[in-house]
């Protein structure tokens, strides 16, 4: 599309979309779409979807279609002990960031970081007494040496294969969203990743229905500026 001429629609088009997003926080929440990890398989595939391509195709779609007032990111994630986290722990994210798209050219860096914050939950995180910190996310199930230092330096107490995806699609289509992360498996410790995600699953994916649940029942009835 060719960008607009003169200074006086830019302006004109900034304001018009500055000024749906002021509103949708001052007005009450009616409709919440929740996007999960796991997204249904391809024809034949045998497994679910899942990581940062179904994720944001999945958001994408259902943000088009539905046209929620907010969008709530719920799903499993590994923990750092040394950041404090156990298994079964629910985080609210106050930031993401992707730990595996190292592009070393300047301002692309950046880019492919993707530092973005959450919509802000003060009220939610101290009512509901839900643990807080930074989720990092990759399309892999391990850690490299590479995307561990790359966590590090985001700072992460979890990480993911789908929120800083999530988070990106709800910036570009400006929607409000939130992320409840329940941690399954602890990255840095002394069990193989993928059997202590399996031993755990069940029961932290009860934990994190509970939660969420928690979640959408403080939500009901307020704006988005009030959680």
């Amino acid at each position: 599309m060719a960008p607009p001429h003169g200074g006086g629609s830019n302006a004109a088009a900034g304001e018009a979309i500055a000024a749906p997003v002021d509103q949708q926080q001052q007005r009450p929440i009616s409709s919440i779409l929740i996007i999960i990890g796991f997204q249904k398989g391809l024809p034949g595939s045998g497994v679910d979807c899942v990581g940062t391509v179904s994720a944001a195709l999945v958001a994408y779609a259902a943000v088009q279609a539905l046209k929620p007032d907010l969008i709530i990111n719920a799903g499993t994630a590994g923990g750092f002990k040394a950041k404090g986290a156990g298994v079964g722990d629910v985080y609210l994210i106050s930031g993401v960031a992707f730990h595996d798209r190292r592009i070393p050219i300047p301002v692309f860096d950046l880019y492919g970081v993707g530092s973005r914050k959450p919509c802000s939950t003060p009220n939610i995180a101290k009512d509901l007494n839900l643990k807080v910190g930074k989720l990092s996310t990759g399309d892999s199930l391990d850690m490299s040496p590479q995307d561990e230092a790359s966590i590090t330096a985001n700072n992460a107490v979890v990480k993911d294969m789908e929120g800083a995806a999530v988070a990106y699609v709800a910036e570009m289509l400006q929607v409000p969203a939130i992320f409840i992360k329940a941690v399954t498996d602890i990255v840095d410790g002394d069990k193989p990743t993928a059997e202590e995600f399996l031993q755990n699953l069940a029961a932290v994916t009860a934990a994190l229905d509970a939660s969420v649940t928690q979640v959408i029942d403080y939500i009901n009835g307020k704006c988005v500026c009030e959680l």
